[in-house]
């Protein structure tokens, strides 16, 4: 197949040149990592220890070990991942050694349903009587939404702080591709499945954003009221605060209003907690980040001889093979053996994609049926997404578990196959004939566009993959594939409304989640998985200073390209994956 032909030829050619050149550059980080300064590890807990909450950059699912060149490259020692921020306010709300959290935001890009969960796990540490205190130079609209929860909210004298509300940014490539002489050869079943859309249309359709606008709106809904109830003002007083363009405002206009409790620069908080702890003026502060707390306790990842529960992260794009995302060829057979694994007493599944391989999604359902059948408990944790394939390997579990934040749902299934004819012939001068043997002997073609039969038949395909996916969840959700159907057709739903029409049965993030598997089968073991062995590279970084060691920029970009290629190598024709979003 000319397409599959190209796509190896190329990533062959990239791989070669790649590897070479990260080869020498992790030399040159190794060089520079054992000649650095020892990292800090001297870190101990006293009975004035504060939780440090350092939102920074992108926050992760889970940290996972540095297995490649783009990982150096955003390498930083104050990275922090979801999982370690719950699992730390989780076990320091009754650990006599924390005495508050300290939320210090700087520039975090979180999603939604992340953001609601950690402001509800700092809520409920408060109700051991501990304080939080949040501060910021400038909030982001994510950070401001979990600062909100603490105590105190404290603002630099001349920040910032952006609330606007919600708005969803889909970008068309339609134009883009008929300029360079690409079409995209669409087969589909749901009305409102429009992963496709960017690809066939310049603007979005009215089932479209029919569903956006039902979805942005359940869930503002659901942020401005919490943003009300932690800053004792009402859903009206947020809506004015972001339709006024607050990010304009004044800081003594963020504490007239509510927003705030006062603006202080950062050393001044800084004073404040060390009088709350009776700590001299010339003595630092105990800071604990949450990587550096869970690594003292022995709360999660006991041995595996033990019994416990486990709990699977399945995060990304969902891929037949491959090395990111969820990969089915590594997935299946992962659950597989903890269904097999006595000491394993119960699963939870931690879901974070938007979907991906229709077939990688069924060899997973498949795989967790199987772990059913030992008579195990299964439980589904959903995390910012758990939508088309996401919902797929998500809707046998015993249980589901979302947040009105979350987005699920998009019930549905496509095909696509390009056509880029005109591009090789018109634009690149290039000809083709091919000799079959059959009358489809070429299909898919790369560079000849389907005929009639067979669009016609993968159509047929599609739609008996649809009605696979329909009677899954008809099964998993103890209901009837016609009452799927009136809630699929592809369309993205909000946790608040999914509970409403049984796409889940309760509201709650993962640390609820656990609570209730540990309630169901008496085991308070917990161990993550799939479990990552340190790497060389890790071991490399632990034994020095990498937080200046950053890869060329021109490396970083040919790593970024080769990426790139492998992704459209693995990409399965059939898709069960919602579309392309940016939410902010």
């Amino acid at each position: 197949m000319m397409k599959k032909f190209l796509t190896s030829m190329l990533g062959s050619i990239a791989g070669f040149w790649i590897s070479l050149i990260i080869l020498g550059v992790t030399f040159f980080v190794f060089i520079i990592a054992i000649s650095g300064n020892p990292s800090n590890s001297n870190v101990s807990l006293s009975d004035k220890g504060i939780l440090h909450l350092k939102l920074s950059g992108n926050i992760i699912e889970r940290e996972r070990p540095i297995e490649s060149i783009s990982d150096i490259q955003n390498y930083s020692e104050d990275a922090i991942s979801y999982s370690d921020i719950i699992k730390a306010i989780t076990i320091a709300k009754d650990d006599e050694n924390i005495n508050g959290i300290f939320v210090e935001c700087l520039g975090a890009n979180i999603q939604t349903a992340s953001s609601q969960e950690i402001n509800e796990a700092i809520s409920k540490f408060k109700e051991s009587g501990k304080w939080v205190y949040a501060y910021a130079d400038n909030y982001t609209q994510s950070e401001y939404f979990i600062a909100s929860a603490a105590d105190s909210v404290f603002i630099n004298p001349v920040g910032i702080i952006d609330i606007h509300g919600l708005s969803a940014t889909t970008l068309f490539y339609k134009g883009l591709m008929d300029k360079i002489g690409v079409e995209a050869q669409i087969v589909k079943v749901g009305t409102y499945k429009s992963a496709v859309e960017p690809f066939i249309l310049t603007q979005m359709s009215e089932a479209s954003r029919e569903q956006q606008e039902q979805y942005l709106g359940s869930i503002w809904k659901s942020v401005s009221n919490i943003i009300a109830k932690s800053r004792k003002a009402t859903t009206e007083e947020v809506n004015k605060w972001a339709d006024s363009l607050v990010i304009t405002q004044s800081t003594q206009y963020y504490k007239n209003n509510k927003l705030v409790d006062n603006y202080l620069y950062r050393h001044q908080v800084e004073d404040i907690m060390r009088n709350k702890l009776n700590v001299k003026d010339d003595q630092k502060l105990n800071l604990i980040t949450p990587k550096e707390y869970n690594s003292l306790q022995n709360s999660f990842n006991i041995a595996t001889t033990k019994d416990h529960i486990a709990i699977l992260y399945a995060n990304g794009d969902i891929v037949d093979n491959g090395e990111g995302g969820i990969v089915g060829a590594k997935m299946t057979p992962e659950i597989l053996e903890l269904a097999k694994n006595d000491n394993v007493k119960g699963l939870i599944l931690r879901v974070n994609s938007g979907g991906g391989s229709a077939f990688a999604s069924e060899q997973i359902w498949d795989a967790l049926e199987q772990f059913k059948k030992t008579g195990k408990p299964f439980y589904v944790s959903m995390g910012d997404f758990a939508a088309s394939g996401g919902y797929y390997i998500s809707c046998g579990a015993d249980k589901i578990f979302a947040l009105p934040t979350t987005l699920t749902g998009s019930i549905g299934i496509f095909g696509i196959i390009p056509n880029a004819k005109q591009l090789v012939n018109n634009h690149l001068g290039v000809t083709a004939e091919s000799v079959s043997t059959n009358l489809n002997g070429d299909f898919p073609s790369f560079i000849n566009p389907m005929t009639d039969t067979q669009k016609n038949l993968l159509q047929k395909h599609v739609e008996s993959g649809y009605e696979l996916f329909v009677k899954r969840c008809a099964d998993g959700r103890n209901t009837t594939p016609d009452k799927i159907k009136e809630i699929g057709e592809g369309r993205v739903w909000d946790g608040a409304t999914a509970k409403e029409i049984g796409l889940i049965d309760a509201f709650g993030g993962l640390e609820t989640v656990i609570a209730e598997m540990k309630k169901e089968t008496g085991i308070t073991n917990i161990v993550e998985y799939p479990i990552y062995e340190a790497t060389i590279l890790n071991q490399i970084i632990s034994s020095g200073n990498l937080t200046n060691a950053k890869m060329p920029t021109d490396v970083e970009e040919l790593n970024e390209y080769f990426k790139l290629i492998n992704r459209i190598k693995n990409m399965s024709t059939i898709q069960c994956k919602m579309e392309d979003i940016i939410i902010k």
